[in-house]
């Protein structure tokens, strides 16, 4: 049953978003859904690139698969945080992993999402991410 709910991206418009995820196929219908809103993503697929990218790019929006090889979603929004402690983080969980994305939670992340992404569910809470983002920027 599709969402009759409408919503505006405003501040999503205005920040630097991440995708960070190791599936590209995920990766890459997650970067057409939100083009197609007008939102440019930039992407990684480990922790490892994610974090080159943060060094040249301010990051208003990260949005992190928790399962990754080498360094895990929850290691790395703790490595997030401390480069950058402004940016939202909403993390993505597997498996119904409601522990996980507490875990999450209590490690500094704005929000977190279950596999299989509900795309506007994920929308929505990119756009909350960005507007609590660009009003701590502004304090």
């Amino acid at each position: 049953m599709k969402s009759d709910k409408v919503f505006r991206l405003e501040a999503a418009l205005q920040v630097a978003i991440m995708l960070v995820d190791d599936e590209p196929d995920f990766q890459d219908i997650i970067a057409k859904r939100l083009k197609r809103m007008g939102i440019a993503l930039i992407q990684a697929d480990c922790c490892d690139t994610a974090m080159l990218q943060l060094e040249s790019h301010a990051m208003g929006v990260v949005i992190m698969d928790v399962n990754m090889p080498g360094i895990d979603g929850i290691k790395c929004l703790r490595k997030v945080k401390k480069q950058q402690p402004d940016a939202e983080v909403i993390i993505l969980t597997g498996h119904a992993s409601v522990k996980t994305g507490i875990e999450g939670m209590q490690s500094g992340a704005f929000d977190y999402c279950l596999k299989p992404i509900d795309v506007l569910e994920l929308l929505e809470k990119v756009e909350l991410a960005a507007q609590k983002y660009l009003i701590n920027k502004a304090q």
